[in-house]
């Protein structure tokens, strides 16, 4: 199964979580956990807004939790700046927010909508760039089922490198 739709706006990143504990009148005390994001979880429920349109187009038979190993592809399309504005001028997103946690908020909101945990992703490609010029932010998410094994290694380079030989 092949799962991929857009989800418009502006990505929000999964922050780190906190705990907090206070007592209750009664003198109980209770431990609360939050997110240092206040807005990861309104961006989650348009992520999960956005799968759910995306398996309601598939055929009946191709509804289900996928339950077996996955591969996640992720384009993250932030604001373009205004000094980046000019066409024509290819610019890499070296700010805030990281990856990662930009990653980690989609992986979560996934969970029980796409997949069962986000533990069954075995392969993901993950990026994060400008939205083009006249384009509004958005991100890209494609789920697929794979099989989870090892790929193919790749020979390494000859010791020495030729590149670092003429430098000697």
């Amino acid at each position: 199964m092949i799962l991929a739709f857009t989800v418009y706006g502006v990505a929000e990143a999964k922050g780190s979580m906190r705990a907090r504990t206070f007592r209750t009148v009664t003198g109980k005390t209770v431990a609360t956990v939050t997110d240092s994001n206040r807005s990861v979880a309104t961006w989650q429920r348009l992520v999960q807004a956005g799968a759910n349109a995306a398996l309601g187009a598939l055929p009946p038979a191709d509804r289900a939790v996928l339950t077996g190993p996955v591969r996640l592809t992720v384009g993250f399309y932030m604001p373009r700046p205004q000094k980046y504005a000019k066409r024509g001028v290819p610019v890499a997103m070296l700010t805030a927010p990281d990856w990662d946690k930009l990653a980690r908020a989609v992986c979560d909101a996934l969970t029980a909508v796409v997949y069962r945990d986000d533990k069954q992703i075995v392969e993901a490609v993950i990026g994060k760039f400008y939205a083009a010029v006249d384009d509004v932010p958005h991100v890209d998410i494609r789920v697929e089922t794979t099989a989870g094994v090892v790929p193919t290694r790749i020979a390494p380079a000859p010791e020495p490198l030729p590149l670092f030989e003429a430098m000697r």
